[in-house]
């Protein structure tokens, strides 16, 4: 029996089942997150399905995730997607559950399921949820798909990510095929900003420092974003778009988030693997893409001296 018949095995056995993913939700964790959600209650109408973690005012088009608080899950199952280590469960606590299964697409760093499924070849946790679908035969639609293109669409940034493989593309082919989705009008719905990040990207582009290894890094207080009027996510959500600048090779974002009191810190790479360096300061991601929480502006220096010296002996 393949892993992905193992999982609808246990999921059709129990009948309280709660959807969880990774904190600082994005549009991967969440498309899979409520696209799975669809597919059990289309599967298995009677069953009790949860999805939960703190709501993504950004992504609030995917749907609503609950509270748990007064639901007994004592014998029921938890599903984890795309989260690779245990600090970073938003929502839940493993221990308030009979029986886990993870799914994700990240380097492992915590084992904690008795099911898991990890495939870092996926190019996302959306990539592994339709294999379930393929695997099992299950019926899908456009809600489903939807969901699932967009998880598909931010993590590779529109295909562009050296993840993106052949699989990746004979598995969305499929899912146009089956569900006839418009994909192209599924792009505003990522995509579509106010005049207001624009100029707060233009700040970013003009106040970029660039070290001499080729780390570019940008540090943003809380008072720039309300100059702007922008959140402390946005800077993250233009990230990628340095990815094709020739003097940069490694860069982050550093921004001031007040209501965490924390500094969040968005990394990107097109040259030496960063999710090492993440991890080492307690964050983690991806080989090119990687995130990081940092308590102060100090620890932000030493991340970046760290990036720097990463880049030095990568040229070297």
């Amino acid at each position: 029996m393949n892993i992905y018949k193992q999982i609808f095995k246990v999921i059709k056995k129990y009948d309280t089942i709660v959807i969880a993913r990774h904190i600082g939700a994005d549009p991967d964790a969440l498309g899979s997150q409520f696209a799975l959600k669809e597919i059990i209650l289309k599967t298995f109408p009677n069953k009790k399905v949860y999805a939960v973690g703190n709501p993504a005012s950004r992504f609030k088009f995917f749907g609503n995730n609950e509270k748990i608080d007064n639901i007994d899950t004592t014998k029921g199952l938890l599903i984890v997607l795309d989260t690779p280590d245990i600090k970073r469960i938003d929502g839940v606590s493993l221990n308030n559950f009979e029986y886990v299964i993870k799914m994700d697409h990240h380097p492992i760093i915590d084992k904690y399921a008795n099911i898991e499924l990890i495939d870092e070849d996926s190019c996302s946790t959306s990539q592994l949820i339709l294999e379930f679908i393929f695997n099992n035969k299950i019926e899908i639609n456009k809600e489903i798909g939807e969901k699932l293109y967009l998880g598909i669409v931010g993590d590779t940034d529109r295909f562009l990510h050296d993840y993106t493989s052949s699989k990746t593309f004979s598995l969305v082919t499929r899912l146009l095929e089956e569900t006839n989705i418009d994909f192209t009008s599924l792009y505003k719905v990522l995509y579509q900003r106010p005049i207001s990040e624009i100029r707060f990207e233009g700040y970013i582009y003009q106040n970029l420092i660039l070290t001499e290894n080729g780390v570019a890094y940008i540090k943003i207080i809380d008072r720039k974003l309300k100059e702007f009027g922008v959140d402390s996510a946005a800077a993250g959500n233009m990230i990628n778009d340095l990815k094709f600048v020739n003097e940069i090779i490694v860069w982050v974002f550093l921004t001031e988030d007040i209501k965490s009191n924390l500094i969040r810190a968005n990394i990107r790479s097109v040259g030496p693997y960063i999710n090492d360096v993440a991890t080492k300061f307690g964050g983690g991601g991806h080989k090119y893409a990687s995130g990081v929480k940092l308590k102060t502006w100090d620890d932000s220096d030493k991340l970046i001296n760290e990036l720097d010296e990463l880049v030095k002996n990568y040229k070297n």
